[in-house]
């Protein structure tokens, strides 16, 4: 048995999803598809060394059109914008081939200075020509490598001065702000069951060196870097809570092998 939708409350308005073909604005496009009356995506290509989610990103948004038809009818256009200068100025193990470490101030060297700054301003600057008032971004401050751009403060600033500097009422909603791995697990299955827990986990790109060659219960990636572990971390949280809570439906999904039988 899959676990049951929430019934959605339509806003009539529209929202705009910084999306970037990965687990946690894969759950925000849901969100947001639930809630907003038309829902238009945005991608950036900044050289990224998973430039791999880029091709996931297209994946996604097909299964949602053909998988969820409610959702097919409010799901827009979807933008993709070249921000290859992020990666020209920057240094880091996202935009170099270089190996994941952690610097002097205890941020990890896949940290992009400016990135989530700049890709919410080219959003705003989307939303306000499409209309698009409410932005809507993955970032979260529980489960994540300390990333100053993902911290609520800082979001909270960003919305201000997007507004100001545009003259124009902007909404950023961070739906995972508060929300650890296993929780965000979670939230996609409440909002459209098994069948989009299982489309994350098969579609979405997590893995910063981009490895789609190794496939895991919780998705495909190298299971070694800091999103691996935070993705595989969640996944186990939330198998065990949804396991315990349902043992019918865990014993289905793990059959325990029958001892008498022979092995093929």
């Amino acid at each position: 048995m899959t676990a049951a939708r929430q019934p959605p409350k339509t806003q009539p308005e529209n929202g705009l999803v910084l999306f970037s073909g990965g687990q946690d604005s894969s759950t925000c496009l849901a969100w947001a598809l639930a809630r907003f009356a038309e829902v238009e995506t945005i991608g950036f290509d900044y050289r990224q060394r998973h430039r791999v989610e880029l091709d996931c990103r297209i994946a996604v948004i097909a299964r949602l059109r053909r998988e969820f038809p409610d959702w097919s009818k409010r799901l827009g256009r979807d933008h993709l914008v070249d921000c290859g200068v992020v990666g020209q100025i920057s240094d880091t193990a996202l935009t170099r081939d270089t190996a994941i470490a952690f610097d002097k101030t205890g941020l990890p060297n896949t940290f992009v200075p400016g990135r989530n700054l700049m890709f919410f301003v080219l959003a705003a600057a989307v939303g306000y020509r499409r209309g698009a008032r409410n932005l809507v971004g993955g970032m979260c401050e529980t489960d994540y490598s300390g990333y100053p751009d993902c911290r609520d403060d800082t979001l909270k600033a960003l919305q201000a001065t997007l507004s100001l500097g545009m003259d124009h009422r902007f909404v950023v909603h961070t739906p995972l702000m508060w929300r650890d791995k296993a929780a965000t697990w979670g939230l996609a299955r409440a909002l459209g069951g098994d069948a989009l827990v299982e489309l994350i986990r098969e579609e979405t790109h997590s893995c910063y060196l981009g490895d789609r060659g190794h496939s895991h219960e919780w998705g495909y990636g190298c299971g070694d870097c800091p999103a691996c572990g935070l993705r595989r971390a969640g996944w186990e949280g939330f198998t065990a809570v949804r396991d315990a809570a349902e043992p019918d439906n865990a014993l289905r999904r793990n059959p325990t092998p029958d001892r008498n039988s022979s092995p093929a």
